[in-house]
Parts: C-alpha cells; sequence; structure tokens
C-alpha cells in the first residue's frame, strides 16, 4: 500500500513562491510516474506536472511551465513541487497522485493542501 501526504500550501502575494512536499510511504520504484494537479473552485482538476521518480520524463501544463519545478528527494521518499512567480490562477487545492507507469492511471493520490495566491 501506498500512502501520500502533501504538505506547505498557504496564503502567499502574487509574484511569491511557496514549495509543496508529497511525502510517499510504501515502496517506490523507479519507473513509477509522480504527478502533481491541482483544483480550484467551480472547476474541474486539472495536470500540472508530472515526472518519474528516477527524474526522467518530466512534463509541465503549458500555464505553470517555466515557473514550477518538479524534484524529489531519494533519502526523503519526497516529492516536491517548486512554485515560483504565482498568480491569483495558481489558488487551488494541489494534489499528488502516483501510477505505476506512464501507460497506467494514477492509483494513489494525496489528500490536498490548499495554496492561495492573493493579489
Amino acid at each position: 500500500q501506498v500512502h501520500l501526504v502533501e504538505s506547505g500550501g498557504g496564503l502567499v502575494q502574487a509574484g511569491g513562491s511557496l514549495r509543496l512536499s508529497c511525502a510517499v510511504s510504501g515502496r517506490t520504484f523507479s519507473s513509477w510516474v509522480m504527478g502533481w494537479f491541482r483544483q480550484a473552485p467551480g472547476k474541474e482538476r486539472e495536470f500540472v506536472g508530472h515526472a518519474r521518480w528516477s527524474g526522467e520524463g518530466t512534463v509541465y501544463a503549458a500555464s505553470v511551465k517555466g515557473r514550477f519545478t518538479i524534484s524529489r528527494d531519494n533519502a526523503k521518499n519526497t516529492v516536491y513541487l517548486q512554485m515560483n512567480s504565482l498568480k491569483d490562477e495558481d489558488t487551488a487545492v494541489y494534489y499528488c497522485a502516483v501510477r505505476r507507469s506512464m501507460l497506467q492511471t494514477y492509483e494513489y493520490w494525496g489528500q490536498g493542501t490548499q495554496v492561495t495566491v492573493s493579489s
């Protein structure tokens, strides 16, 4: 069984930065894919970015490319989402998720962490 716990959300001014963490408990494999998603009030959940646990295959949504970065700390079994130059439209609940490969659906999800950007 795999459990994901996000943290690091909060209130930040536009232009500021936040780093979200996703702690993964349970065994992980280099081929597994860690994804970040977000859901704003009244909107559908949207893809933010993903990367293999090995660090390869990193992809970002166009709306965050160049501002957000996914990284990981293998020793801590934690994946990070560094968010810079935050905008009002980045306000959402952010979720991390994991799937066993790029060909499979996301199987495990965290509980989400709220990010609020104020102008």
